[in-house]
């Protein structure tokens, strides 16, 4: 994964809220698989493992935050597995075959937890945070975006 792409979940992360964080990991996920499909193009088995590597911790991560009160959760579990077991198969076979069938069930179900996340007003899950302001300056060629650090980031008591 590109570095700005890391910049841009990891500043994202700090200002979502738990329903926008579910989203976000739906979209790391998505970024390792296109970063192993094009590893694969360019004959680079080894970044097509260690991306695939990385998607599948991603799982893991949905995987784990599964509250199994619900019924619903069976369900997202079975799905997951199946995205997981996919892309262990596409390791092993050397092929992006497997994951087109995971991009299908993966985005169905980003779709509907965007959804949620739009409709979702909570409090953002990082307290004291640095403030982040888009659109405020403008570079020659990029939007510049600005930090504004909060009075206090110790810990409270």
């Amino acid at each position: 994964m590109k570095q700005e792409q890391v910049q841009d979940f990891t500043r994202r992360i700090s200002q979502s809220n738990r329903s926008g964080l579910v989203v976000i990991i739906y979209e790391i996920i998505f970024a390792y698989m296109d970063e192993a499909e094009e590893s694969l193009s360019a004959d680079k088995y080894e970044n097509f493992k260690t991306a695939l590597l990385k998607a599948q911790r991603g799982m893991d991560v949905l995987i784990q935050s599964l509250d199994f009160r619900y019924d619903i959760s069976k369900e997202l579990y079975a799905l997951y597995v199946f995205a997981k077991e996919s892309m262990a198969k596409a390791v092993i076979k050397k092929d992006t075959e497997e994951l087109k069938g995971v991009r299908e069930v993966l985005t169905n179900l980003y779709e509907g937890f965007l959804e949620a996340s739009r409709q979702d007003h909570s409090n953002p899950l990082m307290q004291n945070t640095q403030q982040v302001y888009a659109g405020i300056t403008y570079g020659k060629n990029n939007l510049t975006e600005t930090f504004q650090e909060p009075v206090s980031r110790g810990f409270f008591v």
